[in-house]
């Protein structure tokens, strides 16, 4: 079901939705009033949801559908700060996607990122949404993103070692064990949930992190903001040439890649603007291969809950080079994609439950 009050959004949606012979559109509103008088009659399996709408919001109304029957939500929101913000808000709420939209030429936006688009339909279709209500019984956590490209390169789709060659495992293995640690964290569908219920475990003493998490540009620093004002941690959206270090936790800004550097024992991340790597932008892969690269044995690379397969072959990287590598479960998993991949590679040392994870951060950082 699609709930927009743009008529230009319902109708392209349906059309691009209905091109896919899996997916069904099997009714649209203009608002969440119209939408609930369709759901008495005939429930989807996912509902493709606007945020800002009259007569009532898509966040009143996602709250509803979370407690009458949770149901896999996608949030469509403006592609703006205060899109952004208000997104964090439904993601809050239980949302478990966001597409995003433009303020003009949406019709062409939306037609660009088609395939996006059905394959995060398709990954809600099949979530699992028994973490996401658990972790919302015992606290306020925000879900999760979709994988996205970047519209300044519509057509151009590049493989990881155009952007960082690949691994000299001799090289890699040759460095010395530093007192510097990093962990490197790889997420996307249901990873928001995912990193606050990990990082609002984390003592100031944690080492430093790198995470990438598939969310659009702009929100990434609202996201990062939030987790900041409750974590213990310092949570922020990178910047070229931030250090990583004890107490601090960076998230690749949305629409950019983000790889990590050494200067002695030292490491910092810097930020790339490069074009998507396999539909990714930021990506796993990119920033696996560079700690793989630079840290070697000194890191640990986590691979959490997403869609599809960003990641696996860094992990590989991670891991031959000498690093700990550990993967979500299946059961803890919104969608268990990348993880899975990532164990098929036997880039995997360790599988483990969600709520684990924090507790194996720090036990490798007392080392």
């Amino acid at each position: 079901m699609l709930v927009d009050d743009s008529a230009v959004v319902r109708q392209v949606l349906t059309a691009l939705l209905g091109k896919d012979d899996s997916i069904e559109v099997i009714a649209s509103a203009s608002d969440p009033i119209f939408a609930m008088d369709k759901l008495n009659s005939n429930w989807p399996d996912v509902i493709v949801l606007d945020v800002e709408m009259p007569r009532m919001d898509g966040i009143t109304f996602l709250k509803k559908i979370m407690a009458i029957r949770p149901t896999p939500v996608i949030i469509c929101s403006t592609l703006t700060e205060k899109g952004a913000a208000t997104s964090m808000q439904a993601l809050a709420a239980g949302a478990v996607a966001i597409v995003t939209k433009p303020k003009a030429g949406l019709k062409n936006f939306l037609e660009l990122d088609a395939g996006d688009i059905v394959q995060a339909v398709k990954a809600a279709a099949g979530a699992n949404l028994r973490p996401i209500r658990a972790m919302h019984a015992t606290a306020p956590i925000h879900t999760l993103s979709t994988p996205t490209t970047n519209t300044a390169y519509p057509s151009i789709k590049i493989n990881i070692d155009e952007v960082i060659p690949a691994l000299d495992i001799h090289a890699t293995s040759a460095m010395a064990v530093t007192t510097d640690k990093l962990v490197a964290i790889g997420t996307s569908t249901g990873g928001t949930q995912a990193l606050e219920l990990v990082l609002t475990q984390l003592s100031r003493t944690a080492p430093g992190i790198v995470i990438v998490q598939h969310m659009p540009e702009k929100f990434t620093a609202a996201f990062a903001e939030r987790l900041n004002k409750i974590c213990a941690v310092e949570v922020i959206e990178a910047k070229n040439g931030d250090r990583v270090i004890p107490g601090r936790a960076l998230i690749a800004p949305g629409g950019r890649h983000m790889q990590v550097k050494r200067s002695g024992a030292q490491y910092h991340v810097e930020i790339l603007d490069a074009p998507p790597v396999n539909r990714h932008r930021p990506s796993v892969n990119v920033l696996f291969r560079s700690v793989a690269k630079c840290a070697g044995r000194n890191a640990l690379g986590i691979m959490m809950t997403g869609m599809g397969d960003d990641g696996a072959l860094g992990m590989r990287d991670m891991h031959d080079a000498g690093a700990e590598t550990i993967a979500q479960d299946e059961k803890t998993c919104v969608v268990y994609g990348m993880p899975k991949e990532a164990v098929k590679l036997g880039a995997v040392d360790k599988i483990v439950p969600l709520d684990t994870i924090a507790q194996l951060i720090e036990v490798y950082g007392n080392r």
